[in-house]
């Protein structure tokens, strides 16, 4: 992003390389070309990575998990409900301005691990027929019970 805000007035450069001072930018004949900014809660960077936005988002989306930690740990609620509550609170702030994100595999790694995190979080555990031992519910099984389609 480009700004015509002169840098030197704003901190001093103290011997860094290549026009980059403390401020975070690099400065170039009185403009600014800032190395990432936050624009209307989205994270821009001048490599066009969305990996520091998805990042930002997954630790928001956990930060909104303990406000509806007693309703998903609830044993009076049906699952369907709590898959609701997945949806409608911890889905929106952590896909918020996916619109414009271009996804790697990495990326898309790292957003079906937080669903399903979330959803074992959500399903509990289950109890296994042989061994009568409770196990973590596996992916498939995970796909299975959540209806809606994955995160990606």
């Amino acid at each position: 992003m480009l700004a015509a805000v002169d840098c030197a007035s704003m901190t001093p450069a103290i011997g860094l390389p290549n026009g980059l001072d403390g401020c975070g930018c690099v400065c170039l004949y009185n403009f600014v070309y800032f190395l990432t900014e936050a624009y209307l809660g989205t994270t821009l960077t001048n490599q066009n990575s969305i990996q520091e936005e998805i990042k930002s988002r997954l630790k928001l989306g956990n930060a909104c998990y303990p406000s509806v930690l007693y309703l998903l740990s609830s044993s009076l609620l049906s699952k369907n409900l709590k898959s609701k509550i997945y949806r409608t609170v911890i889905l929106p702030v952590v896909l918020y301005g996916c619109e414009t994100w271009s996804l790697t595999l990495r990326e898309e790694r790292r957003l079906r691990v937080f669903e399903n995190r979330v959803l074992r979080r959500v399903f509990g555990p289950k109890r296994d027929e042989v061994t009568g031992e409770w196990r973590k519910l596996h992916n498939e099984e995970l796909n299975d019970l959540y209806s809606s389609p994955n995160i990606v």
